[in-house]
């Protein structure tokens, strides 16, 4: 019998790997489709008998999300596991690992209905976005994604298949297991379905969109708007990183190199100081700080072409804050108007106002998406110091690397990401989080990044509080250590 015919089983298509199926650099041996949670558990006992180690995929859009596998014998594709059961009068639908996201919220919302979670990835599965587990923007008002989740259908590496929580608000029976395998990566169970609540489609939404001037500007309008009874689903900062000027020539002309830090200082017995993020910006002489001046963006044909946008315009090139409103028509007036009014109170008091805010009707474009490539840093900080977090990351990355980088995320919440470009050099993203590290009540990790990135020996975990404990779960869930091997932190 061949190595083939051993992992054959019922309702299981089994082909060879190829390039195309490549977790990293690891070409699988073999990708196997199961058609439904039977299959999948009859796959996973043969392949614990053989003792392959095991990946899941859905879309393949966070195959480079956490660490780098070890060792791929096995791919398990859910894309067969695609079926939505829902229950709208309980307000409860229960969903394949393997349906596309973007075809459950076309369902619910044909009923009025919505899963209350921005994506933060294009094109993924359900599976795919618990096994992440990274809540976008309008968490605020019903929680993150674990929180949505009231039961879940996991098989183990051994076969077992699990089931915890069910298809009832009020059912509760193992509903922390269930939130154990969100933002799990795979590495605990293969999920094969997933029970969610859900919300009514709000009839009307607000977007306030508010330039910002400086840090100062931002904090200002983030206080004020907690001391008032609005309740926003999101308030939403982008901030661009700042560039540095055009290298310097010498007297023949030719540019001179661009000076990277000096490595970290260390005390009198040599051990190394953590990296310092920048100081806060220059003050004029009454004390009131002094924004950083971005330089306007090239045109491009399709700035010539396009109509202008609506008076007053907000640059996209800048920071801004986004806050976001849901509720009736007739109370997102009172609540909008409150939102202005909060504005214009807490008016820049630094250089020059920036253009005024802008209210739209609907979600911009690519509405909580991280970009699709480069590698991404999620940084978790107090929330009253989200605005500092942003300007010192980015002035990090940009000034003292030269580096494209946008930090983005929940004020209120102080989840931050900072993305950058592709090909952006390991030595900005190593210090970057080093020196998100450094600061007290601050964590950084990897949560995608480039091989070079990876090739670096950047830590993408830094120091993770119960890591004993969470190699307990591991071992007792996977005690061979077969799932995705390497794709979280030191075996955990």
């Amino acid at each position: 019998m061949t190595p083939a015919e051993k992992l054959q089983v019922e309702g299981c298509a089994l082909r060879r790997g190829t390039a195309d199926d490549a977790v990293g650099t690891l070409v699988p041996g073999y990708v196997a489709r199961p058609a439904d949670a039977d299959a999948l558990a009859r796959i996973m006992a043969v392949s614990g008998r053989r003792g392959l180690t095991v990946v899941a995929r859905g879309h393949g859009t966070a195959m480079d999300w956490g660490g780098v596998p070890r060792s791929a014998d096995l791919v398990v594709d859910t894309g067969g596991l695609s079926w939505i059961d829902h229950i709208a009068g309980d307000l409860v639908v229960e969903v394949g690992a393997g349906t596309p996201v973007a075809d459950l919220f076309a369902v619910l919302e044909a009923a009025g209905q919505r899963l209350s979670v921005d994506p933060v990835r294009e094109g993924g599965t359900v599976g795919g976005m618990v096994a992440t587990g990274v809540s976008g923007p309008r968490r605020l008002l019903t929680g993150a994604l674990r929180d949505l989740v009231i039961g879940m259908t996991v098989v183990r590496a051994d076969g077992v298949v699990a089931r915890s929580g069910g298809r009832v608000v009020k059912n509760v029976a193992g509903y922390d297991l269930a939130k154990l395998h969100t933002g799990g990566l795979g590495t605990l169970g293969v999920i094969a379905s997933v029970a969610f609540r859900l919300h009514p489609l709000p009839p009307a939404l607000r977007v306030v969109t508010i330039p910002l001037a400086s840090r100062g500007h931002a904090e200002r309008i983030t206080a004020a708007l907690r001391a008032t009874t609005v309740v926003p689903a999101a308030v939403e900062l982008h901030w661009p990183s700042r560039l540095p000027p055009p290298p310097s020539t010498d007297a023949s002309g030719a540019a001179q190199p661009t000076r990277l830090p000096p490595p970290p200082s260390t005390d009198a017995s040599g051990a190394a100081q953590p990296t310092r993020l920048p100081p806060p910006p220059s003050t004029d002489a009454s004390g009131a700080a002094q924004p950083t001046r971005l330089p306007p963006p090239p045109p491009t044909d399709a700035d010539r072409t396009a109509p202008a946008p609506p008076s007053p315009a907000v640059p996209h090139h800048g920071p801004c804050l986004r806050v976001v409103l849901e509720g009736t028509p007739e109370g997102l007036e009172a609540r909008t108007a409150t939102v202005l009014s909060v504005l214009r109170g807490a008016e820049p008091r630094e250089g020059a106002a920036p253009p005024g805010p802008r209210v739209d009707r609907e979600l911009p474009a690519g509405w909580g998406l991280l970009p699709s490539e480069g590698t991404v840093v999620r940084v978790s900080v107090p929330p009253a110091e989200s605005a500092e977090a942003a300007e010192a990351l980015g002035a990090l990355a940009g000034r003292a690397h030269g580096t494209d980088a946008v930090v983005t995320g929940s004020v209120p919440r102080g989840a931050l990401f900072v993305s950058f470009a592709p090909g952006a050099p390991a030595g900005a993203v190593a210090d970057t989080v080093a020196g998100a590290r450094s600061r007290p009540g601050w964590s950084a990790t990897l949560l995608r990044a480039e091989p070079h990135v990876h090739a670096a020996g950047v830590d993408p975990w830094g120091e993770i509080p119960g890591l004993p404990l969470m190699r307990a779960v591991r071992d007792s869930f996977d005690p061979g250590r077969r799932l995705a091997p390497g794709r979280f932190a030191d075996g955990a």
